[in-house]
């Protein structure tokens, strides 16, 4: 009977019989190959974002061209409103001239409307005379005066000069009273009072006069400050 032994044989050493300009060659092809992957990926980003850059230009370009073409459009239209600030003008000049020529308006329907609720029950008036100065001019109004010459009176926009009657002479001095009263109005005093006889009734007929302040005027015309 025959026996079988085994050997265990040491590893072998691997031997290279390559020449070393194949080696050589191919690791210099390894890196040709990664560097031209890398080329690769350099020009795709490169592309990419000059088609960014090429989507942003022509946003730009259509947005300069839209707003090239409103300012064309505006331009056209610009004549249709060129006469604008000369009407504007025309306008303020206008105003001014109103505001000058009003700017010593008196309501004088408001003044009587007001005047009526001042008016003492026992007086009644006869007529109104309104002197006043509208242009510049100085009104000629009758201005009480005090021995040695002068006036006690100060001057104001005009005056008013009323004439009625009243059942005695407390009535009148009701009236003055009243008239002390009335917006607008100032220094009052009566140029006469005498008593009269009206059928079978007697009464007091008076003539009195106020100076108009600058209270009466309307200001509707008269351009406010800031505006």
């Amino acid at each position: 009977m025959s026996t079988l032994t085994a050997t265990r044989l040491g590893t072998l050493p691997r031997v290279n019989l390559l020449p070393p300009e194949i080696g050589e060659r191919r690791r210099l092809k390894k890196v040709q190959t990664g560097l031209g992957a890398g080329v690769a990926a350099a020009v795709v980003v490169v592309g990419a974002l000059t088609l960014l850059a090429m989507a942003q230009v022509n946003s730009a370009q259509e947005d300069l061209d839209a707003k090239k073409a409103r300012g064309a459009q505006l331009q056209s239209q610009q004549a249709q409103y060129a006469e604008v600030p000369l009407v504007f003008a025309q306008v303020e000049a206008a105003s001014a001239q109103l505001g000058q020529a009003m700017r010593k308006e008196v309501r004088w329907s408001y003044f009587l409307n007001d005047l009526s609720l001042n008016v003492p029950g026992k007086v009644w008036l006869t007529s109104m005379t309104v002197t006043q100065d509208v242009d510049g001019a100085v009104a000629a109004t009758a201005n009480p005066t005090v021995p040695g010459g002068g006036t006690y009176l100060t001057p104001g926009l005009g005056t008013v000069t009323f004439q009625g009657k009243g059942y005695a002479h407390n009535d009148v001095a009701a009236w003055l009273n009243a008239l002390t009263r009335q917006n607008g109005l100032t220094q009052p005093y009566f140029t006469s009072s005498a008593q009269e006889e009206i059928g079978n009734e007697s009464a007091v007929a008076f003539t009195s006069q106020a100076t108009i302040t600058e209270d009466a005027l309307s200001g509707r015309y008269t351009q406010k400050a800031g505006s």
